[in-house]
Formats: C-alpha cells, sequence, structure tokens
C-alpha cells in the first residue's frame, strides 16, 4: 500500500488516509480480505501520530470500506455493489456538473450539450 502524505494540503492528514485507501479499495489496487498495515506500523512509517491512523481507519471503517478482527488487524471489506455505485455516481455527477459550468460559460445551450452526449455514447456503441 502507499501513502503519500502533504503537509501543505489543507485536508486533514487523516483526511488524506482515508481518501488515498478508500481510492486504492474502489480501484481494486487493494483486494477484499486484505490486511492493511497495523495503526501504529503505518503511523511510524508516515512519521505521523498514531492517533491520526487511528481516526483514518476508523472512518473507513464506519463507511463500510474496511473491517476490523480484534487482536488480528485491519482488512479490506467485501466490496459493497451499492457502495461502489453511489461512489461512481457521484463522480459522473461531479463531472456532469463541471461540463455544464463549462457549456454554460460558452453560451451552449442545454439541448445542444445533451446532443454531444449522445453523439460521444454513439461512437463507442
Amino acid at each position: 500500500m502507499r501513502l503519500l502524505i502533504d503537509n501543505k494540503s489543507i485536508l486533514p492528514i487523516y483526511d488524506q488516509i482515508y481518501t488515498q485507501i478508500k481510492e486504492q479499495i474502489l480501484l481494486g489496487e487493494l483486494r477484499e480480505h486484505e490486511q492493511l498495515p497495523s495503526i501504529r506500523g503505518l503511523a511510524k512509517d508516515l512519521k505521523i501520530s498514531f492517533i491520526t491512523t487511528k481516526r483514518a481507519y476508523e472512518e473507513l471503517e464506519k463507511d463500510g470500506y474496511i473491517y476490523t478482527v480484534q487482536a488480528k488487524g485491519c482488512y479490506v471489506a467485501p466490496k459493497n455493489a451499492e457502495l461502489y455505485r453511489e461512489e461512481q455516481l457521484k463522480k459522473i455527477e461531479e463531472h456532469l456538473e463541471e461540463a455544464w459550468r463549462i457549456a454554460n460559460a460558452c453560451g451552449i445551450e442545454r439541448a445542444e450539450l445533451a446532443e454531444m452526449l449522445m453523439l460521444l455514447t454513439q461512437e463507442e456503441q
């Protein structure tokens, strides 16, 4: 597992850890039931407080990305298909919102943008 902490980021360190682990899980880089580094071990590797790492792991567990086995450690949870779908829908909505902002700024009407999307999807079929 690879994690990069940006001390200049406005995001808290626990959030950077959370986001990077979640992304690696969603991309399949971390597999179901794969053991994660221990909280203390990861904290030592990243040279941060174990409390920070603990908070990131707690958030990941709360959101269903990992699970804890008492006295054994933390593991990647089996993919929840609905959770994965929601994450992907959220990303699509964000991209569509950005496309709409750009189109609107250029004076492109909704119908023209919809036509562009239709043409784009027809080419892929």
